[in-house]
């Protein structure tokens, strides 16, 4: 069929304006000896930073052809590889994942840099993964918030009224080899709970301002 093969999609979100938005988190061999190489869609060998396209249909079913472009190839600025830089208006990231499109039209994206890479090479300076703020229409993206070490920030949701929001955090404290270590599972976190006889737990997080006001603003 002529299909793109694109850098390990992702999620997928749509916002008010019918832009449907994909991130694809990472692809290392990306234009490497017998891999798929460079492309429009996938612009970036060793795509080891992601990035987020989007595209608009127009609710013609029928089109042979669409809008499309890249909202953000993900990096940071001060990464010696030029591949690794990105083209980031604001704080600097990588492996973006989890998507989420608000009420207001902000997106929400959601970094995954796996344990094992985290922290070395391209992904050096990006510290753990965390979760941002978007706006669509300007292309500026903020630091929301970081979660704790060894983990992944995944799905998010809101009250109606945009007051209340809840995220996960995905196995905190997960070691660098990505296994558990059963003889001492405090090694790396004991988030939530910091209990001495605790261990790392999944959980949801329910986030508030502290004036009330709406998530974002």
């Amino acid at each position: 069929l002529g299909a793109t093969k694109m850098d390990r999609p992702e999620w997928i979100a749509i916002d008010p304006q019918g832009w449907v938005y994909c991130t694809l988190t990472n692809n290392s061999n990306r234009g490497q000896p017998n891999q798929p190489a460079v492309d429009a869609a996938n612009p970036r060998a060793n795509n080891s930073m992601g990035h987020i396209i989007r595209w608009k249909e127009d609710g013609d079913f029928d089109a042979a052809a669409f809008q499309w472009n890249h909202f953000v190839l993900a990096g940071d600025p001060a990464n010696e590889r030029a591949e690794a830089k990105g083209k980031v208006k604001g704080d600097a990231f990588g492996a973006p994942d989890g998507l989420w499109v608000d009420a207001r039209g902000v997106l929400w994206i959601q970094t995954d840099m796996s344990t094992s890479a985290m922290g070395k090479g391209d992904l050096q300076g990006l510290g753990n993964n965390a979760m941002l703020a978007a706006d669509p229409r300007s292309g500026e993206i903020r630091r929301f918030l970081v979660g704790p070490v060894g983990s992944e920030i995944t799905g998010a949701t809101a009250t109606p009224d945009g007051r209340t929001m809840f995220i996960n955090i995905q196995h905190p404290g997960e070691s660098p080899s990505e296994r558990s270590d059963p003889a001492n599972p405090r090694r790396y976190s004991s988030w939530p709970d910091h209990r001495p006889d605790g261990r790392p737990r999944s959980a949801t997080v329910v986030i508030r301002k502290s004036d009330g006001g709406v998530i974002g603003s």
